[in-house]
């Protein structure tokens, strides 16, 4: 146990909890929980601490799952794939370093691998993909320490209301202890990254040829104060060339971290430069085409410090969206030296997810942490409101469970089951309160 001030990767949320526990298995998580509501304290959980938010924050015990990071059973399958269930505290990356051992993989990642599972899936983290979900899709069984110390077994035949909450739920109903994943076999992707225009893209992003439907996997990024896109084409492949190693080094640590660091901080220190930087660096990107296992293709190293916002709106809005943040970028008089992004998904129906019940394209957008974000992100999110867009739960928004009760069909059930599962209230914190609301 241990007394000590926590801050989260971003630098927007920090908390000093009564104290700070590293349980080593299930029993010793069961027995912190337990001791804390003794106590009358509140539990929260925390991973990586890459959420944006202030989700993890606690004037009560913090409980740090790293030690929960065993991969426990697995369950082949026929046609290759596997059930495999892992402690909830096991980062991404070395989940896909075991799963890779194993010939296996998860079919679809985001960006980063630093989170932890439990973290990822419980913020709704997804990768691109427009025939393809996010984490928390993949997720077939969750195991739980409630409120009343108890360990439970949730899936979607037991307690399957409670595991909708346990798999998407920002740790409201308890504290992951362990999920169970449906994975797939491990495979090769190729990966194929070019510079465009920025009205080509929109113009070839629809129809079954298209880059979105026409890919595995598509994304771009968009740069500030230009008509430029990096685009990002995944697909499965049975092999091919990889990336020389002094390529990959020169890409993706000196030009996308160490100069992306040094042309940031020089946007912060003289802000009428933004514009001439964003343009020099969108067209001095090259192209790069390789073939590599498919976390590596998924996964980019990320060193330079950010703030983030995610909404989710309906792929149809995407090109307005789009054009309307465009306008005020234009026209406002801010300085933006970080690109934004554009991924897809498919509709699933997972209570809480951002993707639910509609085909999703997803639009973020990023300040350099040096930078105010504020009167940015407001801007973006009134953009959003126009569109029924849905904030990703671990990214900076200011939404509460008046108006995301409005965008998700399942709201009130979220409500009642989190209600029902925690009376008093162990997991709640403010960021909690506010998006789900005050107790009954």
């Amino acid at each position: 146990m241990e007394t000590t001030r926590w801050v989260n990767w971003a630098r927007t949320a920090s908390s000093t909890p009564v104290r700070r526990e590293r349980p080593s298995d299930v029993d010793e998580l069961a027995r912190a929980v337990s001791r804390a509501v003794d106590e009358g304290l509140h539990v929260r959980a925390v991973g990586a601490g890459h959420s944006f938010t202030a989700a993890a924050v606690t004037d009560g015990v913090l409980l740090d799952l790293d030690a929960l990071d065993a991969i426990e059973r697995v369950e082949r399958r026929a046609d290759g794939s596997a059930l495999v269930t892992v402690g909830a505290g096991i980062r991404l990356a070395a989940l896909n370093g075991a799963l890779g051992a194993l010939g296996l993989a998860m079919r679809n990642l985001g960006d980063i691998d630093q989170q932890s599972i439990a973290g990822a899936i419980s913020t709704g983290t997804h990768g691109t993909g427009v025939r393809l979900g996010g984490l928390a899709t993949q997720v077939v069984g969750a195991r739980l320490v409630t409120a009343a110390g108890d360990v439970v077994e949730t899936s979607p035949t037991q307690q399957p209301e409670l595991f909708e909450l346990a798999r998407l739920g920002l740790g409201s109903v308890g504290v992951l202890a362990a999920v169970t994943l449906e994975v797939v076999p491990a495979f090769l992707l190729e990966a194929v990254e070019e510079p465009w225009a920025l009205d080509d893209v929109l113009e070839q992003l629809d129809g079954p040829d298209g880059l979105v439907e026409g890919n595995d996997h598509f994304e771009f990024y968009w740069f500030p104060h230009t008509r430029r896109a990096l685009t990002k084409r995944n697909n499965r492949v049975q092999d091919g060339p990889g990336l020389n190693p002094v390529r990959r080094w020169v890409d993706d640590e000196l030009l996308s971290n160490s100069v992306f660091e040094v042309t940031n901080r020089i946007a912060t220190a003289v802000p009428a430069a933004t514009r001439r930087i964003n343009q020099l660096a969108a067209r001095s990107l090259s192209a790069r085409r390789y073939v590599a296992p498919s976390p590596e293709v998924f996964a980019s190293p990320r060193r330079v410090r950010f703030r983030e916002m995610e909404y989710a709106v309906p792929r149809a809005a995407l090109r307005d969206v789009l054009a309307e943040i465009d306008r005020w970028v234009e026209t406002s008089g801010e300085h933006l030296p970080f690109p934004g992004e554009v991924r897809f998904a498919a509709a699933d129906d997972v209570w809480l997810s951002t993707a639910h019940g509609r085909e999703t394209a997803y639009v973020a957008v990023h300040q350099y942490w040096r930078l105010p974000y504020q009167r940015y992100f407001s801007a973006v999110e009134r953009i959003m409101a126009e569109h029924e867009g849905r904030p990703h739960w671990g990214k900076l928004h200011w939404l509460d469970a008046r108006r995301l009760a409005e965008l998700y069909p399942r709201f009130a059930d979220a409500q009642r089951v989190r209600a029902a599962a925690d009376p008093d209230g162990v997991f709640d914190n403010d960021y909690l309160t506010r998006v789900f609301g005050p107790r009954p």
